[in-house]
């Protein structure tokens, strides 16, 4: 028998660990292969590819489950013969509707590698495959049983090395050490499994040597990394005696639960850039969070993640949707969150995931959602089907604005004089009524905020001012003059003069602003100052700022 391990990944950069590492542990089985694809790739190429197999086992997610079973019918028409086997999250719970389409003939539910090793032992008498779902005659039969796989098995197993190495640095590469949540939120499909299993040290530093090696960025699997001061304080060590230039580490932790010893030991011996936290404060409102099982401590996480920021770049998550968290409580939760200014703030909504506690109570808060993936809310007692398409605009601006890094410094100056939710939100709907959230041009994304900040509040001179210091400093080379003109050209030759500037080696602007930029920078405080600010452009990267305090 040819068995294909495969999958439709969101995007190029990202891989799926779950094929490799059942390839890794079925290698010697004769015929099996893997390979990956993306859910933008042509379905008729993907499909041929797959087609030449026996049996095709795909890794199902809410991102590419539709693409899947598109791929799926494309596989029988080419080959009618060949069995289509899924496995993953998408398919482990509520799968009655998915084996009853007739492309789709075997279902593995839950942890696949015990049901995945059963599978190709006994195949094609598959009566005893533990959790395997299959159609006998005009019914279905599904072998439920309670395996669990002891992750001690992959002690040897490198997930990464039949990969083609060349292709590992434009990779996000997955690293798992562990199993299970020790959390039970009522949104999420790890609060299902309370056990919390590690895999085997050695295998865990041996594949960190090879990713560091080969790859770049290193995201962990975990849920919280944090569980364990102990473990955490270890692998973070590993880490830097063998990190490379280059090299970035992206771990989901739980802010309030973090020790004084990790605090400590990320301020004694962490390079700033090379960890990136991923928190999931979700909402502010403690009402919302004990009402689907989940404990935060904002206080405690606040000051975490201000004392670590100035080492670690943050990316904090907000879910809008819960039970019990109506609009003015959201917009309470995205101001506070929005203060920490983190690099990166995800604003999610609520997803009825197949299998957890919140889909199955959704009428207790009058959720409608929608029956196809990613089964993301469309309203409820909470909020209403307008409101919720509000926050979406919102969260276009935010995407485009903050997250893109195109107006840090107005956007931070916004969240302190006037509050950042409205702001926002008003102008996500100005730009949205101009142009495409999704096509737009990087003047339309300037110009558009300029235009409503003087209709915002057309006094604000610092407002606008800062709108064009952002302009001025996404360029690597000297820009089309906007927004704010430069000082006339004779006083600014004397000023390179007087400044000794290389004007031959690097272009210059001067601006003349109102306030002290400095200061601002480093405390978000406003000081009204007269001041010229020089700008310096290398033509390769990043604008750099030159502060003078000369008039």
């Amino acid at each position: 028998m040819k068995i294909l391990l495969t999958t439709l990944n969101s995007k190029y950069i990202h891989i799926n660990l779950a094929i490799r590492q059942l390839f890794q542990l079925n290698k010697d089985y004769p015929g099996i292969a893997w390979k990956e694809f993306t859910i933008k790739e042509d379905k008729d190429d993907v499909a041929k590819q797959c087609a030449e197999f026996d049996v095709i086992a795909f890794s199902c997610y809410i991102w590419n489950i539709t693409q899947t079973i598109e791929v799926a019918k494309k596989i029988k028409i080419l080959n009618p013969e060949a069995k289509i086997l899924l496995g993953g999250p998408e398919v482990s719970y509520e799968w009655e509707n998915v084996i009853a389409l007739q492309e789709i003939d075997f279902i593995i539910t839950g942890e696949g590698e015990i049901p995945f090793q059963e599978f190709l032992q006994s195949y094609p008498n598959l009566e005893k495959v533990s959790n395997l779902v299959r159609k006998v005659g005009d019914g279905v039969v599904y072998n439920e049983k309670s395996v669990l796989f002891d992750l001690k098995n992959y002690t040897i197993l490198m997930p990464y090395s039949d990969d083609v190495i060349e292709d590992l640095k434009n990779k996000v590469l997955y690293v798992e050490t562990s199993r299970g949540c020790p959390y039970k939120c009522e949104f999420c499909l790890a609060s299902l499994d309370n056990l919390v299993r590690y895999l085997p040290n050695e295998q865990i530093k041996a594949n960190l040597l090879f990713l560091m090696e080969h790859g770049r960025v290193v995201k962990f699997l975990d849920r919280t990394f944090n569980i364990k001061k102990d473990f955490t304080i270890d692998i973070f060590k590993f880490i830097l005696e063998h990190h490379r230039p280059g090299n970035v580490f992206q771990f989901e932790i739980t802010a309030d639960i973090v020790q004084s010893e990790i605090i400590d030991f990320i301020h004694a011996h962490v390079p700033k850039g090379l960890f990136r936290f991923e928190i999931g404060i979700q909402t502010v409102n403690q009402k919302a969070n004990l009402e689907v099982s989940r404990k935060q401590n904002f206080e405690k996480t606040k000051s975490i993640i201000l004392s670590l920021s100035d080492k670690i770049e943050m990316h904090l998550d907000l879910i809008v949707g819960l039970p019990l968290d109506y609009w003015e409580d959201i917009k309470f939760s995205f101001e506070e969150v929005f203060k920490l200014f983190a690099p990166e703030l995800q604003l999610g909504f609520l997803k009825f995931l197949k299998g957890t506690p919140m889909r199955d109570k959704h009428k207790e808060h009058g959720f409608v959602f929608d029956p196809n993936p990613p089964y993301q809310i469309i309203e409820s007692k909470y909020l209403s089907k307008e409101q919720l398409n509000q926050i979406v605009i919102l969260e276009n601006a935010l995407e485009i604005y903050w997250n893109k890094n195109k107006t840090t410094r107005t956007l931070k100056y916004v969240a302190n004089e006037y509050g950042i939710f409205d702001f926002l939100l008003g102008l996500g709907n100005y730009f949205g009524e101009r142009r495409e959230f999704h096509k737009y041009s990087l003047k339309d994304v300037y110009e558009l905020i300029f235009q409503y900040a003087d209709k915002f509040n057309p006094n604000d001179t610092v407002l606008k001012q800062l709108i064009a210091i952002d302009y001025y400093l996404q360029a690597k080379i000297k820009p089309q003059t906007l927004f704010l003109e430069e000082i006339p050209l004779i006083e600014k030759r004397k000023l390179i003069e007087k400044l000794n500037l290389n004007h031959h080696k690097f272009r210059y602007i001067i601006l003349p602003i109102e306030f002290d930029l400095r200061l601002f920078e480093k405390e978000n405080n406003v000081k009204k100052s007269s001041n010229n600010l020089i700008i310096q452009y290398n033509g390769t990267s990043e604008a750099e700022v030159i502060f003078d305090n000369l008039v």
